[in-house]
């Protein structure tokens, strides 16, 4: 069994910045690749992020791309998200995911991760 809790989240200015964290407990996620979702408000849940089981390779969203950087510290079994230049379309609940598998081949389908955290919400103010 495993658990994943996110933190970070807030409301905060077009242009600014967070970062998102995720503690998983229960067991180690260091075999396993790690992502990012989030759900704006009334539409589904969409991709955000992926890092592989070593930290080696990462997958974005385009809609983040140069944005967003996901990190992962096996020490710590911790898996973050800093969320830069942040736009009102960002807002949205933020959940972070362990997947079923080692890379981020195939990250965007949700059906690929098994464990969900409770999300963390970010709402930013145009």
């Amino acid at each position: 069994q495993v658990q994943l809790v996110e933190s970070g989240g807030g409301l905060v200015q077009a242009g600014g910045s967070l970062r998102l964290s995720c503690a998983a407990s229960g067991r180690t996620l260091n075999i396993y690749s790690m992502g990012w979702f989030r759900q704006p408000p009334g539409k589904e849940r969409e991709f955000v992020a992926c890092i592989n089981w070593n930290g080696a390779s990462t997958s974005y969203a385009d809609s983040v791309k140069g944005r967003f950087t996901i990190s992962r510290d096996h020490v710590k079994n911790t898996v973050n998200l800093q969320v830069n230049s942040l736009k009102p379309e960002d807002t949205a609940v933020y959940y972070c995911a362990k997947s079923r598998l080692y890379g981020c081949t195939n990250s965007r389908a949700i059906g690929n991760y098994d464990y969900w955290g409770q999300g963390t919400q970010v709402t930013v103010s145009s």
